[in-house]
Formats: structure tokens, C-alpha cells, sequence
């Protein structure tokens, strides 16, 4: 896809120790992010140092082409819908947080939806490169790493060919 130079666009769907983690580390690596809580007593004293914005449903985060969207729990009952919306919009990239092992909960959301096999397809998951990442910061750095890699049409492991 490769960067057009401008800042990268990431909407971060659900509070939780990872959307925080990468909300941490997205100011010094050129995103500009919003987070997305439908449930707002998520987010009482939580502190919000780098000026990123924050909202209580996708369509005040202003999705377009150029959107990144990253779901950070995949067992919120709100899934389907966000997800449906995301896709809708036909935002750059969309992924959810999940074992890669087992079909997420999400796919069954999706097609109770009535969403499209290629529309559910474009679900990226799990999320971020292949490190093994265990604590939220770790996820973090996969997660941001892997769309870094994505948007610049790179593999993002150790292959430099």
C-alpha cells in the first residue's frame, strides 16, 4: 500500500491494558489515534497524557480509506457491530485481537450480520508480527510493528530482501 507521508490514522476500539500500551507508543511513531469506548464508565480516571481523542461510537472517529482500526478485546458483545461498521466504511486495515489457533467469536458475528465471506476475510487475526508477544506492552509493539510493515508493503520479519 506504502505511506504517503502523512500521519497514519489508527482507531482503537475498546479500552483495555493493550489499547493503552499502544496509545503510549503511538505519539513517537507518526499515528494520530482515537480511541473508541462504547461503554463509558471504561474510561473514569484513566489518564489521557498524549492529547489522542477519545469517543463512545465509530462514527465519531470519522473512519475513511486511510483508517487503521484495531479491535484490542475480541470478547465484547459489541464485536459485530463495530467490526460491520468498519468494514462498511472501507477502512485501510481492520484486525481484532485473538488466538490464531481457533476461529474467532467475530466470524459468527459477522455472518449473523449477513456480512459477506470476502468482507469477513478482510478481518485481520491475530493482529501485529509473529513474536510470541505476551504482556500488553509486547502486544503493543507487535501490533504497531505489524501495520508499520503493512502499510509500507514490507513482510515485517527478518527477511530484509
Amino acid at each position: 500500500m506504502g505511506d504517503d507521508g502523512g500521519a497514519r490514522r489508527l482507531v482503537l476500539v475498546f479500552e483495555s491494558p493493550v489499547a493503552e500500551a499502544i496509545l503510549r507508543l503511538t505519539p513517537d511513531l507518526g499515528f494520530q489515534t482515537v480511541l473508541v469506548e462504547p461503554d463509558e464508565t471504561r474510561l473514569r480516571g484513566t489518564p489521557r497524557p498524549h492529547g489522542d481523542r477519545f469517543v463512545r461510537d465509530l462514527a465519531a472517529a470519522n473512519l475513511d480509506a486511510h483508517t487503521d482500526v484495531v479491535l484490542t478485546d475480541h470478547d465484547r458483545p459489541e464485536v459485530g457491530n463495530v467490526l460491520a461498521q468498519a468494514l462498511d466504511a472501507r477502512t485501510r486495515y481492520v484486525g481484532i485481537m485473538g488466538n490464531p489457533k481457533k476461529e474467532g467469536p467475530h466470524v459468527a458475528a459477522l455472518r449473523s450480520r449477513g456480512v459477506p465471506e470476502d468482507q469477513i476475510a478482510r478481518v485481520h487475526r491475530p493482529i501485529g508480527l509473529n513474536i510470541r508477544a505476551r504482556t500488553p506492552a509486547e502486544i503493543a509493539v507487535a501490533t504497531l510493528a505489524g501495520l508499520i510493515a503493512d502499510r509500507n508493503d514490507r513482510p515485517g520479519g527478518f527477511d530484509f530482501s
